[in-house]
């Protein structure tokens, strides 16, 4: 060891207590402080001698002699995450299911796979949630989905939901020529699909699949599947859906249907007789989307009493009188719980609500209403007092044309004869605009004196707005100094508060699925939203 010496202290030169040793190493006869003598006597005693006397706070530390755990041998399918229950594995492996598809052949699902060969219990629990609900979004899956339930037809009783909805013929082949000699997706392939899923209880459909779904597959539809809950048409509007349709009215119809979620959304070509014949067998309907579709009020009021609706959109059905929607909502029990009403129209081509049908609606619709679109109404600013009562409890409203920038401020501000404590503060989330078309809207009055778009306005994070305003109010550096940002998506288009904290990500039960706000499609299953069904509900006009 390297020698050492004494460096005394400067100001001590003299000194043998203070000072170091240097370099900072004990030298070879060193026998620790103790040892250290200062005027015949030790002036030093080690933490041992403390602890020796109880002369210290903490107790001994007591050395543990290390040693191994003992190995557990688990036979195979005894894992910690095998022996879990059965509900909650199928929750874990939920999280791996994409409902949403990847764009275009990218393969899916592989965490979903891989666990297939992980082991014999996770293969049975991974194979419900893959084969639970079936996403088809081209020709080639549904291919191999059905090759696979006809080798093992005990797979189909494992479906519950078949949804088209993401479904794009284009994605493989770009002529329907093409399409028709690969023939993976016909009325026979989809015929012998529902044969194979007994069970099924949600069919959703849209508008590339129609020309598939022939008289066979309806009546396997309507009569053939007794588990079968939802069913969505979206856009189905071809001739031979509509010819399948119109077929199915001289069969013999049940007095009742199991089917609870309706949506014939924008299926136009469809005969009034189809929902005169439809909507009486269904007595327990919740959900019911014709927006679009040539319903009568005789279909409306034939709906059975026993039903309970909570959705329901009658947005643009030219045929519907005022008299007997307001009469139907006023005084049939199935309407009085609801959740999500549309009653929007496009004014430019016909009008359903006047300035008197609303002053007759408005005090009638339920307490329970989270969703209210009145879009392409007549208002004025009586109106006004007699929406107030809906704002404490909605959050989306969908606003008639004619009204001035300063009576739509009295929704989020009391009137000067209102005592400021017997006022109750809106829950608007969504405020749709878009009525106020060519200049309607005071766009100046909208950032001077309004309190639309400042802090008077919250909880509202979003204003949906017309094209031509949109247009002008987008690359406005107003907009950002107001603490809000213009976006669009397809053909609409918004001004959406930035948050100053977190912001509400929008998920509401009632919404079934989807985020955005002022959905214009009831969904009939709760899923994420995407594909057509996506495009009907947020991008495109009425």
């Amino acid at each position: 060891m390297a020698d050492t010496q004494f460096m005394p202290p400067v100001t001590q030169p003299h000194s043998r207590l203070h000072g170091c040793w240097f370099p900072a190493v004990a030298a070879d006869n060193f026998q620790g402080w103790k040892q250290i003598g200062v005027k015949g006597k030790q002036a030093s005693k080690s933490f041992g001698d403390l602890q020796a006397l109880r002369m210290v706070w903490s107790p001994a530390v007591s050395q543990k002699k290390p040693h191994d755990r003992p190995v557990v041998q688990r036979s195979p399918g005894d894992s910690r995450l095998e022996r879990l229950p059965v509900e909650i594995k199928n929750q874990i492996i939920d999280h791996l299911v994409l409902d949403i598809p990847p764009e275009g052949l990218t393969s899916r699902n592989a965490d979903l796979m891989a666990m297939l060969l992980t082991s014999r219990t996770l293969h049975s629990a991974t194979l419900n949630a893959l084969y639970r609900n079936i996403t088809i979004p081209h020709s080639r899956i549904f291919r191999k989905f059905l090759a696979h339930t006809a080798q093992s037809p005990e797979l189909g009783t494992i479906v519950r939901r078949l949804d088209f909805s993401h479904f794009n013929p284009t994605s493989l082949f770009t002529t329907a020529s093409e399409r028709a000699t690969t023939r993976n997706l016909t009325n026979e392939t989809l015929l012998q699909c529902l044969e194979l899923t007994p069970y099924l209880r949600e069919f959703l459909a849209q508008e590339y699949v129609d020309e598939d779904i022939d008289v066979h597959v309806l009546r396997k539809l309507l009569f053939g599947l007794e588990r079968l809950r939802g069913l969505d048409f979206c856009a189905c509007s071809s001739a031979p859906f509509k010819a399948a349709f119109e077929s199915i009215l001289s069969d013999n119809w049940p007095e009742a249907l199991r089917i609870t979620r309706l949506s014939l959304h924008r299926c136009y070509n469809l005969s009034p007789a189809v929902f005169e014949t439809l909507l009486p067998r269904l007595p327990n309907l919740t959900h019911l989307d014709v927006a679009g579709t040539r319903i009568t009020d005789t279909a409306l009021m034939s709906i059975p009493h026993t039903a309970r609706i909570t959705h329901l959109n009658l947005a643009k059905c030219k045929l519907l009188s005022s008299t007997v929607v307001i009469d139907f909502l006023a005084n049939h029990p199935a309407v009085r719980n609801l959740v999500f009403l549309s009653l929007a129209g496009d004014f430019r081509s016909s009008e359903l609500l006047d300035e008197d049908a609303l002053t007759r609606l408005i005090p009638i619709l339920p307490s329970t209403l989270q969703s209210l679109s009145l879009k392409g109404s007549k208002m004025n600013a009586s109106h006004i007092s007699l929406l107030r009562p809906l704002t404490k409890h909605l959050e989306e409203l969908s606003m008639g044309r004619c009204l001035k920038t300063e009576d739509i401020n009295r929704l989020f501000l009391p009137d000067k004869d209102i005592e400021q404590l017997d006022w109750v503060p809106h829950t608007l989330k969504y405020l749709d605009l878009s009525d106020y078309i060519g200049g309607s809207l005071n766009l100046p009055a909208l950032f001077s004196n309004s309190s639309l778009l400042n802090r008077h306005s919250l909880p509202l994070e979003v204003v949906e707005l017309a094209d031509d305003a949109f247009t002008r109010l987008s690359s406005s550096p107003t907009i950002t100094r107001v603490g809000w940002t213009a976006t669009d998506f397809g053909s609409r288009a918004w001004l959406v508060r930035k948050p100053e904290g977190a912001r509400d990500l929008g998920f509401r039960d009632w919404k079934m699925g989807a985020a955005f706000w002022g959905m214009r499609k009831v969904p009939v299953a709760v899923a994420s939203v995407g594909g057509m069904y996506g495009s009907y509900m947020f991008k495109r006009h009425l």
